[in-house]
C-alpha cells in the first residue's frame, strides 16, 4: 500500500469521525449519552440530576451552565485578551501571531528557527515547527484536519461550539537546564485555588500530549495528598515548591473568579510564570479520583445552586465579569 493510499484513508477517515459525532450530538440526549457513556467506562451511575462528585458536578455544569466568557477563556487566542485585561499580561507566553488557515504562516516572519503551533479550539492539536526539519506538507495535512474538528461534538462542551477555528504561533518554553516542563493546573472553585494537579512529562519531544505520564495532587501548601485522579503519582525529591508559588496562587485566583470552577493551568520556567490554558471540564467529566471522600470533597467545592439561570448571549455585548442571569433584567 504506498503512502498516497494511507493519506487518502486518512482523509476518509477524518471525514466519517467528524460526521458520526455530529449526527450523534444531534440524535442522542445529552443526559442520556453522559449517563451510558460514563457506565461503560467506569460502571457507576452518573447521578447529574442530584450531583455529589466532581464529575457529576462537572456534567451538571457542562448542560447547565452556559456563561459566554467560557467561550472567550476556553479559546487560545482570545483568552489572551482576557488575561491581559485582567492586568496579567506578563506572564503570556510570546506570540508570532494568529492564523486562519495553516497556508496563512510565512515562515520567514517568525524569528525563531522553531515555534510551537496550536489550534485555538481543541484539546490537542500541537506541534512544534522545525524550520528546514518539520515536513511541511505533512504538517499542513493535519492542522487541516484538526481545523475542522469542532471539540463540542465529541463531549458536548459548549463552550468550544461555537468557537472560530484559527491557530496561534508561540514561542517554546524551555528551562536552561534542559529539564522537561511540569504543567501546574490548579483546580479554582470561584476564584479560590484548592488543589494542585501536577503533571510530569505530558508534552511529547514533537510538541504533542503524550498518552501516559503522572499526576500528582498537592494541596495550596504543596503538600503531596494521597488523591489519585486518573494517573499515578510520582514520588521525586527533586520537585518541589516553586519560590514564586504564591504569585502562581495570585493569578489563577484573578483569573478563575467568574467561574464556580475552572482549571487554571500554567508553567514556570526558570522562576518566571507563564499562562497555559483555561479548561472547564477537567477529563471532560471522565475523571477516576480515588478516594471515594475526596471524590466527593472535591464536588463539594462547586456550588451549582447559584448557577441555575444562564442564557447563551452574545460574549461581546458583556464587559468582563458579568455573569448573565435570566432572574435579573438586562
Amino acid at each position: 500500500m504506498n503512502y498516497i493510499k494511507v493519506m487518502k484513508q486518512s482523509d476518509l477517515y477524518c471525514f466519517l469521525k467528524r460526521n458520526y459525532f455530529r449526527l450523534r450530538t444531534m440524535l442522542v440526549p445529552k443526559k442520556l449519552y453522559a449517563v451510558v457513556s460514563y457506565y461503560m467506562r467506569y460502571k457507576k451511575r452518573l447521578h447529574i440530576d442530584n450531583p455529589q462528585t466532581f464529575d457529576e458536578k462537572l456534567w451538571w455544569l457542562k448542560l447547565n451552565y452556559l456563561n459566554p466568557l467560557q467561550t472567550v477563556c476556553a479559546d487560545k487566542i482570545k483568552v489572551r485578551d482576557y488575561v491581559a485585561k485582567c492586568g496579567l499580561e506578563d506572564i503570556l507566553i510570546k506570540s508570532y501571531g494568529y492564523f486562519d488557515t495553516f497556508d496563512d504562516i510565512d515562515l520567514t516572519l517568525i524569528p525563531d528557527d522553531e515555534f510551537f503551533l496550536k489550534c485555538n479550539h481543541l484539546s490537542g492539536g500541537n506541534m512544534i515547527i522545525k524550520k528546514g526539519v518539520t515536513n511541511i506538507n505533512k504538517a499542513r495535512k493535519q492542522f487541516n484536519h484538526w481545523l475542522k474538528d469542532n471539540a463540542y461534538y465529541y463531549y458536548f462542551e459548549w463552550p468550544y461550539k461555537n468557537m472560530k477555528p484559527g491557530l496561534i504561533a508561540e514561542k517554546i518554553l524551555r528551562h536552561s537546564d534542559g529539564k522537561p516542563l511540569l504543567d501546574y493546573k490548579f483546580m479554582c472553585f470561584e476564584g479560590e485555588p484548592k488543589l494542585l494537579f501536577l503533571d510530569i512529562g505530558v508534552c511529547e519531544k514533537d510538541g504533542s500530549h503524550a498518552e501516559n505520564y503522572f499526576r500528582n495532587i498537592y494541596d495550596m501548601d504543596f503538600k503531596l495528598l494521597e488523591i489519585t485522579e486518573t494517573r499515578s503519582n510520582k514520588v521525586d525529591k527533586s520537585i518541589v515548591k516553586p519560590d514564586n508559588f504564591e504569585y502562581m496562587k495570585e493569578c489563577v485566583s484573578i483569573l478563575s473568579k467568574p467561574f464556580p470552577h475552572c482549571r487554571v493551568d500554567l508553567y514556570n520556567v526558570d522562576g518566571k510564570v507563564y499562562f497555559g490554558e483555561i479548561t472547564f471540564y477537567h477529563g471532560s467529566g471522565y475523571n477516576d479520583i480515588k478516594p471515594l471522600e475526596a471524590d466527593k470533597m472535591i464536588g463539594s467545592w462547586i456550588d451549582i445552586e447559584h448557577h441555575n439561570n444562564y442564557a447563551i448571549v452574545k460574549s461581546e455585548l458583556f464587559p468582563y465579569y458579568e455573569k448573565v442571569n435570566l432572574n435579573k433584567k438586562q
